[in-house]
C-alpha cells in the first residue's frame, strides 16, 4: 500500500474495527477520489487484506467521470457502483453504437453492494457512444452513454 492514500492507517484500522465486530466479511468504499476494499480472511482469527486505487487507476477513460448534467444527450448513472456493458462476463453488450433503443431498453448495469441493478435509456433515441468503460467505478449522476435523439 502506498503512503498517498488519503486515509491515514488510523482511519483504516477504525474501519477494520467496525467491521470486526459486525456480520459483514468485506468492505468497498468508493469516493470521487478513490476507492477502498477491506475483505475479511477465511478462518477466525484471520485478518483483513485492503486494496486501494485512485479513482483515475482504473483504466478509465478521462471523459467517463463527466457529469451527465454537462450533457443533455447522456444517460446518467442512476447510483454509484461498477458499471457493466454485459449482463455477465463473455456475453454480448446490452447495446453498442448505432443500436435504437426506448425509454425501458436496458442499457447496462450497476453493480451497487453486489446487488445488479438495471440501467434504463429512459428515453427513445439511438445510441451514439458508450462512454463509461466496462467495469468502471462510476459515481451517481456520471454520464455513461450517449444517446441521440
Amino acid at each position: 500500500m502506498s503512503d498517498d492514500l488519503p486515509l491515514t492507517h488510523e482511519d483504516i484500522a477504525e474501519i477494520t474495527a467496525i467491521l470486526e465486530n459486525s456480520g459483514y466479511r468485506e468492505l468497498d468504499l468508493s469516493t470521487r477520489r478513490f476507492h477502498l476494499r477491506l475483505a475479511r480472511g477465511d478462518g477466525d482469527d484471520a485478518g483483513f487484506t485492503q486494496e486501494w486505487q485512485w479513482a483515475g487507476a482504473s483504466g478509465a477513460a478521462e471523459a467517463s467521470t463527466e457529469s451527465a448534467e454537462a450533457d443533455p444527450d447522456a444517460i446518467a448513472a442512476p447510483l454509484p457502483g461498477t458499471f457493466y456493458h454485459a449482463p455477465q462476463p463473455g456475453a454480448p453488450p446490452f447495446v453498442q453504437p448505432g443500436d435504437e433503443v426506448g425509454p425501458e431498453t436496458v442499457v447496462g448495469i450497476i453493480e451497487t453492494m453486489k446487488l445488479m441493478n438495471p440501467v434504463h435509456a429512459g428515453r427513445s433515441g439511438t445510441i451514439s457512444e458508450v462512454i463509461a468503460p466496462n467495469g468502471a467505478m462510476v459515481a451517481k449522476g456520471q454520464a455513461l452513454i450517449r444517446l441521440n435523439r
